[in-house]
């Protein structure tokens, strides 16, 4: 049964919630799922399985602070995650402009640098549209799970 570890960065309990109503969609689809509260460089997945992070953005573009030593390990230590397959759902608020979903798309980059690579698009979910989160990304994980099914089978 292939693995998948859900790390989540979280500052008010959103992207938490996230994790947990996207979690029995992933178990409906064979993976066993793990959600991971305080994030490290082990909880990265490798081989068949797969890391899917939900991260929400503070301040002008920030780390929730649960995330920030995950960040400041995995740029300390550099280490190399080509073997890491992972998806990304970011959660903002487009009144902030520039730094909208900034924590998840300087993740996304911090993650390619290191070899990464994203399965899919990154989801972006905008507080000022909708307004529980959960609603945009069932759909998309729905959508994700299958067209990785695809692309395996």
């Amino acid at each position: 049964m292939p693995q998948l570890n859900i790390l989540v960065g979280t500052m008010y309990g959103g992207a938490l919630d996230v994790a947990e109503q996207v979690k029995p969609l992933f178990e409906k689809a064979g993976f066993e799922v793990n959600i991971v509260e305080q994030p490290t460089l082990d909880d990265l997945t490798s081989g068949e399985s797969v890391s899917l992070f939900v991260l929400s953005t503070t301040g002008s573009g920030d780390y929730p602070g649960n995330f920030v030593p995950f960040i400041r390990s995995l740029s300390d230590t550099s280490p190399s995650l080509t073997e890491l397959r992972y998806g990304l759902i970011a959660l903002g608020d487009s009144s902030y402009g520039d730094t909208f979903c900034g924590a998840g798309r300087k993740l996304d980059t911090l993650l390619e640098d290191h070899g990464a690579r994203r399965l899919g698009e990154r989801l972006e979910i905008d507080a000022m549209e909708t307004f529980m989160a959960d609603d945009a990304a069932i759909p998309w994980v729905e959508a994700w799970i299958e067209e990785q099914q695809l692309k395996a089978g």
